[in-house]
Order: structure tokens, then C-alpha cells, then sequence
């Protein structure tokens, strides 16, 4: 029977080895996947000359270079039906989606569509340029992405879009099967792209803001009340964030608020100082000061008379506000005493009739970026304002602002996720009480434990794994220490509400109880390996099953450490190549794909592993997984471990009925390797399976002495303490001395 295993054992890895050849295939078919795009792409005048405008507007002759801000160019050509003599006009616009908004997707990183739109508001064609969801190469191909921008050729830039079923409204659109997270963040990148090109070139108009109206308060506030109150923002910018030394500060800190107000004018320029100002300012200019401390200056090294300050921009949706020299004034004098220290100030003017203080701003700081490899790209930080309601005569107006990706996953999902948590949190309820539940079981019957972690099995691969695809991987640890190192950020994980929730689980869960909780009880693919051994024995295999040697598993159960470690290790210079090698683990193929679109070494690889399963519990787990591996290493500083007695050390009763094989031969529990199955904890308690706790009870029987209960050591309470106990209870209680002496 051993060698059987051995020989299957060996039949895996050679599939596994294949399978990972064959997965890194498509790093050489991927033809966007992290392309590398030209600096004028992104960022130069002529974005027609780098890119196939004339793809995504196929009635164009020409195009025009980047204007407006956000910017978009031309498109021109001649009207349906013209002559072919008749002059050129505007037919459309061609805009590159990262111009407009920074949306990421799974990866962190944005897809970066081209896009174009008729001068009707028609989107005419969708091109992605390059994305970087790894899971578009592996598993899913690109073309599903390709076929779902095509569902947006025809539809309004101002349309309501949302992926599902249309409504209220609203346009449904199919969604990437796998990768919704990808489709949804790609919808707001079109639409809101769209929305915001048409808007300023006028094909979509909004209500006029009604202009703001300040109240008459005029106080004296120093610099603690300004900001408690929101009269004066903070943008600061770390070192670390931009990849400079942090030894020397912050990359920049900037303090900045609106002037035009009486309390906040004169609180921080003084009375005189404030009249100047107001003195030379027209109807629909508005001042904005800004003081600053750190490694640069918000003014720009750059900046040459006549210019632009190209470091610094205000925005106010659908707008944006540069300055040039003749914006700037000097800031000699911040009035409050306790001001904090800055090296420069400034005082920038916004002349324009479409900035209202009334509604929300921000402050956009450009910034040279580097990377961990010293490669340099800008990078906008941004600060939102908003002037406080009580300067405001009706206080705040009504803003409807656009709602992040993640928060409308979370909406839209508000049931299964309510039901998610209710099964983590019925599971750690039930495992809380495992104390109780092995003392009401037996060897031979333990209904308490069996049926309810059957029930969970169930529910973690039907619901969890096949419906929800909610799966832990290898690869989200991957990406989080990537982000770590890089740049963190919460929108990435938010995006998937199951994941996020079941990592937070079971960091906690870890801690308290070891990998095995998650493992062995929650795992949707653990558990459907575990399901497979099931129901080999009920289909007559149960005389088959069994393990492999202790000897031969505590060697192959390392493979799975140097599996974890050297996709991480892969994963610091290829997260590509990473990716793909994560193959290894068949979670992806089972829940989040389907192993009917995949070829066929997928096909044995699952088959292969759910074959064993039938007749050996959890090879998968024990031998291969690089997520089991991951979760064991900080399992071993866990709070609560399982309980042993000093015969445990000679007694291999547990040992032999471990399916982990995790009870050595002196009677340790390796915790890195228990799957909590509590089989170990039932015999604790069983005075007709635990060895030592047999021959008690058998001695007791001889010598007609009485069967008292089992306490937490795992042993009889001893006659001599009960009867201590009980003499204690039947002594009469000593009468208390009166204070009146009586």
C-alpha cells in the first residue's frame, strides 16, 4: 500500500512540473500585459503620434495635440454624407484614460485605456494600451477583457453603465467571468473618462452652482482652532512615499487654506494685511495661501519668470486651476502665534469665475517619484478642502460625489457578505466551545464535532469556493508584500470583500489557534479534499485509504516551505513570473476560472490531487500548498494549543489515528502541521480510548471505588479531593461576630 502512495506521490510532481511549463506559455503570447509605453504616450503634446487614435475614431483624418485639462485632443473629419471637397470639421475626441482619472484595478495599477467619443457623446471605440492584472495571462485571456470594453462602443459618455443587470436606468453589462474586480474598476474608468471629456466640451451640462455666499462672522482664531475647524487642509507627502532619504523629513508638508473669508483672512494675514489683499483682489478671484516645510519647495526648482508653477495645481470637479507668476503674491507674515515652522509661503491667486468656494477642492502636489530600482516617474498627491459650512450662509450645498469601486462592491454584495460572516463567525463560535464539544463525544461517536465540521465543509466549498470565489491564495500574500515595500494601499484589498474579510480572519485566527483552524475547518479547497476521502469511503475504497509512512512525511512535508519561499523570493523580481508559478496551487483552476477553461494538464493536475484525496486525507495540504506553509510559520506563536498529559510521551494511541500525521513519537503535537480535526482531544476525555485513563478506570472498577469525572488534565479528580470538597461544603458555616457584641 506505501509504495502505491510513493508512486502516485511522484506521478503528482511530475504533473505539477509540467504544469508549471506550460503556464508560463503565455507570458510570451500576453501582447499588453505591462507593455512598456512611451514617456510621450503619457505625457507629450502629440498623443496621436504614440498612439492608434484613429483605432478608437475611425472617421478621423486628423488629430489635433492635448489641450484642456483634464486633456483630450480633436478629432477631425468630415460629417456623414458631406462632399468629399467639404472642409474638415470636429467630428470627436480621443482621450487617454490615466489624463482623466487614476482608478486602479486588482493589480494596483490602472488599466490604461484609449479612448474615443463623437461630438454627440457617443463612444465610438475603446482600446486597452496596457493593463497589469496577472490574472488575464494566467487563466483568464486577454481577449475576455477585449470583448467586455466592446460592450461600451455605442453607449453615452453620460449613461448610467454598471456591470449586471441593467435597471432604474441604468445599462447592465456582462462582467469578465473571474475577474469582476478588473470589470468594475474598467467601467468607472471608461465611464467616468467619458463623463468627464464630454462635460467640458460641452456636450454634457450640469445645474449652475449657485455662488457662494460668506456669512459675517469675524473672528480672531489662532492656528489649533483653524485646523480643528477644517479652515486650514495638511497635504504631507512622506519620504519614504516618493523613495528619497527619510533621515532628512518629510518629502514636503504644506499647510494651505482659503483667505477670502473674514475670520480665516485675518486670522492668519492680520487685519492689515487682509484688507490689502481683498483691496486688490476682483469679483471672482479667490486667494488661497500655502506654508511649507520639507525636502522641496511646492514652488518647483524649474519655475522661470512667464512660466507655470507645474508642481502645484487646485481642483474643483470638472475643473482644473494652474498658476503662473503673476498668480503668486508673497507671504511675509502669518498673523497666529503658534503657528508651526515652515521654510516658504506663498499666496496664490485663482482668477476664474468657475471656481466656487461654496462647493469642495483639492490641492494637487506633482511629485518626482522613485522606485525601488531608482527609475523616476511623477506621481499626484492630492488633499481635499472644503471651506467650513459655518462661512456659508445655508451651510454646505448638496454635493452627489462619484463613489469608489470598493465601496460599490461592497453594496451590491451586502447579502452574501452578511452570510460570509455569519459562517466565520458560527465556525470560531463552534471551535471557542471545543472543550465542551470532545467531553460530550467519543472515540466511536462524536456527532458534535463531526456533523456541524461536515456542514461547514459543505458550505466552505459550495458557497465559499465554487459561488462566492472566495479562495485565499499565495498570491495575495505575494501582493502584500509587495505593497509593503512599494506603495500601500487599502482601495486594493477593499476591492474583494470576501478575501479581505477572510485574511483579517485568519490573521486573527491564526494567532489564536494555529493554521489548523483555517486549514481544517474553513479552507473551501482543504475542505473539498477532505469531502473527496469521504466519499471514497462511502463508495468502498475505506479499506484502500490510509498514509503514507511517518518517516516518508516528515521529509516530503518541508516541500511545501521551499514551495512558499521561492514563489516569494520569484515574486521580488518577476510578480509575473510569480504569478504564473503560483499555478501550483489549484485554487484558481477549481473555483475562480473552472477547470473547463483550462487545457488539459490543469485537467490532471485537479484530477490527480482529488484522486488521492479519495484515498489519503489532504495530500494537497500536507505535502504541496505554499498557503498552508505560509500560515504555519506564524502559527507558531499562537495563544491556545492543544492539551497533552506526561503519558503522552510513551503512549502513541493519538499518534496512530492522527490523519495529519502531526503527533510524534514522544507525543508532541507539531501545531504547524494539525489540521484540528480534535480527534486527539476527544481521547483526551474517553476513558474507554485514552490508554491511561483505561486502566483508572478499570483499577477503580476492581477496587469497587467510584467513577468520578474527568477534569481539565485529562485525568479522574482523585477520591481524596472529592471528599475534601465535599466535607468542605457540609461544614456549618461559622456564626459572624455582631458589632453590637451580641
Amino acid at each position: 500500500m506505501n509504495s502505491h502512495f510513493q508512486v502516485l506521490l511522484k506521478w503528482l510532481g511530475a504533473v505539477c512540473t509540467l504544469l508549471l511549463a506550460i503556464s508560463l506559455l503565455p507570458l510570451a503570447q500576453a501582447t499588453v500585459y505591462d507593455a512598456e509605453l512611451p514617456e510621450g504616450l503619457m505625457h507629450g503634446p502629440d498623443l496621436c503620434a504614440h498612439a492608434a487614435c484613429k483605432d478608437v475614431m475611425p472617421q478621423a483624418t486628423r488629430f489635433s495635440q492635448r489641450m484642456g485639462s483634464p486633456q483630450y485632443v480633436q478629432a477631425f473629419g468630415r460629417a456623414a454624407g458631406a462632399a468629399a471637397n467639404s472642409a474638415e470639421q470636429v467630428i470627436g475626441y480621443v482621450f487617454l484614460s490615466t489624463d482623466v482619472v487614476d482608478i486602479p484595478a486588482y493589480s494596483g495599477k490602472p488599466v490604461i485605456t484609449l479612448i474615443g467619443m463623437d461630438t454627440k457623446g457617443i463612444i465610438t471605440g475603446v482600446r486597452v494600451l496596457k493593463h497589469s492584472e496577472p490574472i488575464l495571462l494566467a487563466g483568464i485571456p486577454e481577449k475576455a477583457l477585449l470583448d467586455f470594453i466592446g460592450q461600451y462602443i455605442g453607449q453615452r459618455g453620460d449613461a448610467k453603465l454598471e456591470i449586471g443587470r441593467g435597471g432604474d436606468g441604468s445599462v447592465g453589462l456582462d462582467a469578465i467571468s473571474g475577474a469582476t474586480v478588473t470589470a468594475i474598476a474598467e467601467n468607472q474608468v471608461i465611464s467616468r473618462s467619458a463623463y468627464e471629456i464630454g462635460r467640458q466640451v460641452g456636450i454634457f451640462t450640469t445645474a449652475a452652482r449657485p455662488p457662494a455666499r460668506f456669512t459675517a462672522i469675524d473672528e480672531r482664531l489662532n492656528w489649533r482652532k483653524l485646523q480643528d475647524e477644517g479652515a486650514i487642509g495638511r497635504l504631507v507627502i512622506p519620504a519614504a512615499e516618493v523613495g528619497v532619504d527619510p533621515a532628512d523629513g518629510d518629502y514636503i508638508d504644506v499647510y494651505f487654506g482659503y483667505l477670502n473669508t473674514p475670520t480665516i483672512g485675518k486670522s492668519v494675514l492680520g487685519e492689515q494685511g487682509y484688507q490689502r489683499l481683498m483691496q486688490d483682489l476682483k469679483p471672482d478671484e479667490h486667494a488661497i495661501f500655502l506654508i511649507a516645510r520639507g525636502q522641496t519647495s511646492f514652488k518647483g526648482s524649474g519655475f522661470v519668470r512667464g512660466g507655470i508653477y507645474d508642481r502645484l495645481q487646485v481642483r474643483q470637479d470638472p475643473q482644473s486651476f494652474t498658476f503662473r507668476d503673476t498668480d503668486y503674491l508673497n507671504l511675509y507674515h502669518v498673523e497666529p502665534a503658534d503657528v508651526p515652522q515652515f521654510k516658504e509661503s506663498a499666496i496664490f491667486i485663482i482668477r476664474s469665475a468657475g471656481f466656487n468656494p461654496a462647493w469642495p477642492w483639492t490641492l494637487n502636489i506633482l511629485a518626482n517619484k522613485r522606485d525601488a530600482n531608482g527609475v523616476k516617474s511623477f506621481a499626484r498627491y492630492d488633499q481635499a478642502y472644503w471651506l467650513p459650512e459655518r462661512y456659508l450662509e445655508g451651510g454646505h450645498p448638496v454635493v452627489v460625489t462619484a463613489k469608489p469601486a470598493w465601496q460599490l462592491i461592497w453594496q451590491g454584495q451586502w447579502w452574501q457578505i452578511t452570510v460570509f460572516v455569519l459562517l466565520l463567525a458560527a465556525t470560531a463560535l463552534l471551535y471557542s466551545q471545543r472543550d465542551r464539544l470532545v467531553r460530550a463525544s467519543t472515540r466511536r461517536h462524536k456527532p458534535w464535532i463531526s456533523r456541524p465540521r461536515l456542514a461547514i465543509w459543505l458550505i466552505s466549498v459550495g458557497f465559499v469556493g465554487f459561488y462566492l470565489k472566495a479562495q485565499p491564495s499565495i498570491t495575495q500574500v505575494m501582493t502584500w508584500v509587495h505593497s509593503l515595500l512599494h506603495q500601500w494601499r487599502w482601495e486594493l484589498f477593499l476591492s474583494d470583500p470576501f478575501i479581505f474579510l477572510s485574511w483579517w480572519f485568519i490573521i486573527i485566527t491564526v494567532l489564536v489557534w494555529g493554521r489548523g483552524f483555517f486549514c481544517g475547518w474553513l479552507c473551501p479547497f482543504g475542505s473539498l479534499q477532505h469531502l473527496m476521502l469521504k466519499l471514497g469511503a462511502v463508495i468502498g475504497l475505506k479499506r484502500y485509504q490510509g498514509l503514507l509512512p511517518k518517516r516518508w512525511h516528515d521529509r516530503l512535508k518541508w516541500v511545501k516551505y521551499g514551495v512558499f519561499f521561492a514563489l516569494l523570493a520569484v515574486s521580488l523580481v518577476s510578480m509575473e513570473t510569480a504569478e504564473h508559478l503560483a499555478e501550483i496551487e489549484p485554487f484558481k483552476t477549481t473555483f475562480l476560472v473552472g477547470v473547463w477553461n483550462r487545457s488539459w494538464p490543469f485537467w490532471i493536475f485537479i484530477g490527480g490531487i482529488l484522486l488521492l484525496s479519495l484515498f489519503s486525507e489532504r495530500p494537497y495540504c500536507k505535502y504541496i500548498c505554499p498557503l498552508g506553509a505560509g500560515l504555519a510559520l506564524p502559527g507558531r506563536f499562537r495563544l491556545f494549543g492543544l492539551k497533552r498529559k506526561a503519558e503522552c510521551s510513551t503512549c502513541h494511541a493519538c499518534a496512530a489515528g492522527c490523519g495529519s500525521h502531526a503527533i510524534d513519537s514522544a507525543g508532541r503535537i507539531d501545531q504547524t502541521e494539525c489540521m484540528l480535526c480534535l480527534d486527539c482531544m476527544v481521547m483526551y476525555y474517553d476513558d474507554h480510548a485514552c490508554p491511561p485513563l483505561v486502566q483508572e478506570r478499570k483499577r477503580r472498577s476492581n477496587a469497587g471505588q467510584a467513577l468520578t469525572r474527568i477534569g481539565a488534565d485529562g485525568y479522574f479528580v482523585s477520591l481524596d479531593s472529592l471528599r475534601n470538597s465535599l466535607h468542605e461544603s457540609q461544614r456549618p458555616a461559622r456564626p459572624q461576630q455582631g458589632g453590637d457584641g451580641a
